[in-house]
């Protein structure tokens, strides 16, 4: 089947259309909506949008099991602001995983280990703490690289819309760096600047904060 292939060229337009075809001619599958779900979100630059989570939740029906649809959909709830619906989702799927499953430790650090779980390892926002990125390290190349895309979507959204958030714009520069992303961890950093103003204190902290993960705003 195309659309796999289309995944790991990351052409995900295209896979989209080969998943949709698939389903089409050769009919419904969980591996299919998933992979379908899988591809929106990723044509999308990460964002779960719901078209996505329709097609995780297809997944899901026909495989209650189903890890990554029920992950990616949890994460398509936080997303929306949902936290308690993302939390229950990501709660169950701690209830029935393997000790063995790659996705433990991504659940685990998605709910958090407070009292007050939170998305994305104590964010509020849904950007990935650097324990979620290091959790992240146990799944196959293509799944982590989706997790973490799609959270760092989620929080790049969030700042569009609220960009007068400190700790927001310090996450969105080393998730970029992590993911060594430098242009967008560069962009992201003078978005931020420009948010707080290039003469506040915060745009201070912002490049200092960048320069230390050898984010330079000029280069």
């Amino acid at each position: 089947m195309l659309a796999p292939v289309y995944m790991r060229l990351q052409r995900f337009p295209a896979a989209v259309t080969a998943y949709r075809n698939a389903i089409r001619l050769n009919g419904d599958s969980a591996a299919r909506q998933t992979g379908l779900g899988e591809a929106i979100a990723n044509a999308a630059g990460g964002i779960v949008s719901t078209d996505a989570q329709a097609a995780f939740r297809t997944g899901l029906k026909l495989d209650p099991a189903n890890a990554k649809a029920a992950f990616y959909l949890g994460m398509g709830l936080a997303q929306e602001g949902k936290r308690a619906d993302a939390n229950a989702v990501w709660q169950g799927m701690l209830e029935t995983l393997p000790p063995d499953s790659p996705w433990l430790g991504a659940v685990q650090q998605a709910l958090g280990k407070g009292a007050e779980p939170a998305v994305a390892a104590g964010t509020s926002d849904g950007g990935p703490g650097p324990e979620q990125i290091e959790a992240a390290q146990t799944m196959p190349p293509q799944d982590r690289r989706a997790m973490i895309g799609t959270m760092v979507a989620g929080l790049d959204d969030r700042l569009k819309q609220n960009p007068h958030d400190a700790e927001g714009w310090m996450r969105l520069i080393r998730s970029f760096a992590v993911l060594g992303k430098r242009d967008q961890a560069r962009d992201a950093l003078h978005r931020a600047v420009t948010a707080f103003g290039t003469d506040s204190e915060d745009a201070k902290k912002f490049t200092g904060f960048a320069a230390s993960l050898g984010v330079m705003a000029k280069e």
